[in-house]
C-alpha cells in the first residue's frame, strides 16, 4: 500500500509569510486613518504599536497554574469574558485546580474595561494578525487554552496557537446569515481556521448549524451567556450609588437611552421635550454608545434648549440639577446605570447600520424595555424577548414618544412589561457555567501547552467536521 506523505512543513510556511505581506501592505494603505484618527479628536486606534510588534506587557503566569487567554474586541464582549472568567475560576477552584485569567482587546474602551475587570498586569491589546506578534504575545502570556469571543478568528493567531497544542474555544458562538454568507465566499480559509477550532460553544441552534456547515469540528449549544452577563439588582451597591450621584428620588421617572448612536440622542431627547411639562417627574438620561461622540450630543441638546450635565462633573456634593438631562461620558458604567431606569430604549436599532445592542441589561431590572426594528446582533434573544410579550419595538420618534407617553401613563402596563421582562431573563441563565464547565474539560488537569512544533496541523490531519447538539 502506497504511504499517504504528511504536508510539506514548507507549506504553511509560505502561507504565513504570504499572510504577512498581505497585511503589510494593508498596514501601510490604513497608515493615514490610523493617524487621522488619532489627531482628529476621534476615537484612536488602540496600541498600534504595540499590537504591530506583539510588545505586551502581562504579569508572569503563577507557578502551577493553568492559564486561560480570553480575547474580547470591544466593551460589551469584554464585560461578557469577565463574567465567564469569573465562573471559571469558581469551578476551577472546587475542583482544586490552580487557574489563571488575562484578556485582550482590541479597542481603547475594550481595554480600558478590561483593565478595570482585570487588573492592568492581566489585561493587554491583542496583537495584529503578524506572525512575529502573535507569537511574541504567546511566548509572553503562555496560555493553556484560548477563548474568543462570539467570533474573531484570525488565521495566523489560531494557526500558531494550534500548532503549540492550546485548545482554542469560541465562546457564545455567534454567526448571522449574512455572515455566514459572506464566509462561505472564503470557504477554504475559514474551514481551515474552525478546523483548528477545538469547541465551538453556540448561542443557538441556528448558530451551530452554520459553523457546523462552515467546518467547525465539535459544537454545542448552551443559549446565550449574555442572559447571565447582565446584572438585574437594583439595590446593587454600583446602582446606589450612581443612583445617589444622580440625585434621582423615588418618586422620579428615569427614561435612559443606552448605547445610542446618532440620530437616536436627538430622537430622545424630543421625546423628553415633549412630554417633560406633562410629567414634570420624567428624567432623561443618555448614554451614547461612543463616549468620543459626547461633545455632539452635547451640541444637540443646547440646540434644543435642554441643559444638560456630562456625568463626568457629578459629585456627592454637586448632583444632577433638576430638568438637567445627564449625559454619560464614561466609560463601562451603562450596566449600572440601567438599574436606575423605569423606561429604557436600547440604541444602535433605529437606522439600520448597527445591528442594536443589549437590551437584556434593561431587562434583567424590569425597565420596560424598547428598541427599534434592527436588531440583528441580537436576533435570537430579541425573538425570545418579544415571544414572551417583554419588550417592545419602536419604529421612529414618534412611535419611541408614544412608547414612553404610554408608560408614563399607564404605569400599570409599564409595571407588567418590566416584570415580565425581569422573570424571562432570570428563565434563560446558565450558559457562562456551562460554557465555563466546557473549556475546564478542553484544559485537562496536568496539561500544558506545548513548545511551537516545526509542522502544520494539517501534517497530523484534523478530524472531519462533527456536529453535537
Amino acid at each position: 500500500m502506497r504511504a499517504v506523505k504528511a504536508p510539506s512543513a514548507a507549506i504553511p510556511y509560505l502561507r504565513d509569510v504570504l499572510l504577512d505581506v498581505v497585511y503589510l501592505l494593508a498596514a501601510v494603505l490604513a497608515l493615514p486613518w490610523v493617524l487621522w484618527r488619532r489627531v482628529s479628536g476621534g476615537r484612536p486606534v488602540a496600541a498600534p504599536a504595540t499590537r504591530f510588534t506583539g510588545d505586551v506587557s502581562v504579569a508572569p503566569k503563577p507557578a502551577g497554574a493553568h492559564r486561560i487567554w480570553l480575547h474580547g474586541v470591544s466593551v460589551g464582549e469584554v464585560q461578557l469574558l469577565a463574567v465567564l472568567a469569573a465562573d471559571l475560576r469558581r469551578q476551577a477552584e472546587a475542583m482544586r485546580r490552580p487557574l489563571d485569567c488575562v484578556i485582550s482587546s482590541s479597542t481603547t474602551t475594550g481595554l480600558e474595561v478590561a483593565a478595570a475587570r482585570f487588573g492592568a498586569d492581566r489585561s493587554f491589546p491583542c496583537p495584529l494578525d503578524f506572525t512575529w506578534a502573535v507569537d511574541r504575545v504567546l511566548d509572553r502570556v503562555q496560555p493553556d487554552g484560548l477563548v474568543l469571543g462570539e467570533l474573531e478568528l484570525w488565521p495566523n493567531l489560531v494557526a500558531r496557537v494550534r500548532r503549540r497544542g492550546i485548545p482554542i474555544v469560541v465562546a457564545n458562538g455567534r454567526m448571522s446569515e449574512k455572515s455566514a454568507a459572506g464566509y462561505s465566499r472564503i470557504r477554504p480559509v475559514v474551514r481551515r481556521m474552525l478546523g483548528a477550532v477545538s469547541l465551538v460553544v453556540a448561542r443557538s441552534p441556528a448558530d451551530a448549524d452554520r459553523f457546523a456547515a462552515l467546518g467547525a469540528r465539535e459544537v454545542a449549544v448552551t443559549g446565550s451567556m449574555k442572559f447571565d452577563g447582565v446584572l438585574g439588582d437594583r439595590h446593587d451597591a454600583g446602582v446606589e450609588r450612581l443612583r445617589r450621584l444622580a440625585g434621582f428620588t423615588a418618586d422620579d421617572l428615569v427614561f435612559l437611552a443606552g448605547s445610542t448612536q446618532a440620530p437616536e440622542e436627538r430622537l430622545a431627547a424630543e421625546t423628553f421635550l415633549a412630554l417633560r411639562d406633562s410629567h414634570p417627574r420624567l428624567r432623561l438620561v443618555i448614554v451614547p454608545r461612543h463616549v468620543e461622540r459626547t461633545a455632539d450630543v452635547g451640541r444637540i441638546l443646547d440646540e434644543l434648549g435642554i441643559g444638560w450635565t456630562p456625568r463626568s462633573r457629578l459629585t456627592d456634593a454637586t448632583p444632577l440639577g433638576r430638568g438637567q438631562v445627564l449625559l454619560v461620558d464614561t466609560t463601562g458604567e451603562l450596566g449600572r446605570w440601567w438599574g436606575t431606569a423605569a423606561i429604557a430604549f436600547v440604541g444602535g436599532s433605529l437606522d439600520g447600520k448597527r445591528g442594536g445592542q443589549n437590551m437584556l441589561e434593561p431587562a434583567a431590572y424590569g425597565a420596560a424595555v424598547c428598541f427599534g426594528p434592527h436588531t440583528r446582533n441580537f436576533r435570537d434573544e430579541v425573538a425570545r424577548l418579544l415571544a414572551a410579550s417583554a419588550a417592545e419595538v419602536v419604529g421612529d420618534g414618534d412611535a419611541l414618544t408614544a412608547f414612553v407617553a404610554r408608560c408614563l401613563d399607564d404605569p400599570g402596563w409599564a409595571a407588567t412589561l418590566g416584570d415580565t421582562a425581569a422573570r424571562f431573563v432570570a428563565t434563560q441563565r446558565g450558559a457562562v457555567a456551562a460554557t465555563a464547565r466546557m473549556i475546564l474539560e478542553q484544559v485537562p488537569a496536568g496539561t500544558t501547552a506545548k513548545p511551537r512544533p516545526r509542522a502544520d496541523d494539517t501534517a497530523r490531519g484534523l478530524p472531519s467536521p462533527t456536529r453535537f447538539p
